[in-house]
């Protein structure tokens, strides 16, 4: 089953799709245009169909995918901007806060599908997710280093998948990170070529429905409750940071430099 060519065949107006299939549920995010950027809006959607699914006793894995050439690019920086005084940008990323929380907390598992960019808080959802397969052409980044605003909510699930040093690399440099490292690294499970990235979500997805609804949420419930104990505070932390650092000189020139594809200042 290919979730993404679906997508891209259904209502424009709609921000986010869902589609049910064998206890699956393939949640696609379709702004691809603008490469799928978590606005207030798409927030709002994914938001709602966490909180529906997890009522929801006919799912037992969810399935995030991203419309058009990439998963995820992370923040509408224009948006930001445009929200101006650091009350507004400070509620946009607790009310992110809150939507990433919420994936750990589903009882379902949830598997990130991943071809092309996953930037800042897209690569943030990647690590968030329970699972996560990837394509052979997938990137991984955390740049905001480059444009003045630390990826500091980003480092929240990126520092309690990977390796500390190599949390610290991606976040001190901005770089790319490829599929192949992402893998070395344990912020994907998998890689696969792009032609088969389907079918190893698809595979993956049912085996874990096929296991017992009650024990595999309370299974996930212990695993977060044994190995993160903070992740609340932590976030709390990491969104007041991040959300300062657009108010500041730093932050608000790397923003506009971005925004007018304009390299990133020399600081």
């Amino acid at each position: 089953m290919s979730a993404v060519p679906h997508a891209e065949q259904a209502a424009a107006q709609d921000v986010l799709l869902r589609e049910d299939s064998n206890g699956i549920a393939t949640l696609t995010m379709n702004r691809p245009a603008q490469m799928n950027l978590l606005t207030l809006e798409m927030l709002g959607a994914l938001q709602s169909a966490f909180d529906a699914i997890a009522k929801d006793p006919g799912v037992r894995v969810v399935v995030l995918a991203g419309a058009g050439k990439g998963f995820c690019a992370g923040h509408d920086l224009k948006e930001i901007r445009g929200l101006g005084a650091p009350d507004k940008v400070g509620s946009l990323f607790e009310t992110c806060n809150r939507m990433m929380i919420s994936i750990q907390r589903l009882p379902q598992p949830v598997v990130a599908r991943v071809h092309g960019a996953a930037a800042a808080a897209g690569c943030q959802l990647v690590a968030q997710c329970d699972l996560a397969v990837a394509s052979e052409n997938a990137k991984f980044t955390t740049p905001g280093v480059n444009w003045g605003f630390f990826c500091s909510t980003p480092g929240v699930p990126i520092g309690r998948n990977l390796l500390r040093k190599h949390a610290m690399e991606m976040l001190l440099t901005g770089d790319l990170v490829d599929a192949a490292k992402a893998l070395e690294w344990g912020l994907v499970n998998r890689v696969v070529p792009a032609g088969e990235l389907d079918a190893a979500v698809i595979d993956l997805a049912r085996r874990i429905a096929a296991k017992p609804p009650a024990t595999i949420a309370a299974g996930k419930r212990a695993f977060y409750q044994q190995m993160d104990l903070g992740i609340d505070k932590a976030y709390d932390l990491a969104g007041a940071v991040i959300a300062a650092s657009f108010s500041v000189a730093e932050g608000k020139q790397g923003m506009d430099a971005f925004i007018d594809k304009r390299p990133p200042p020399a600081y």
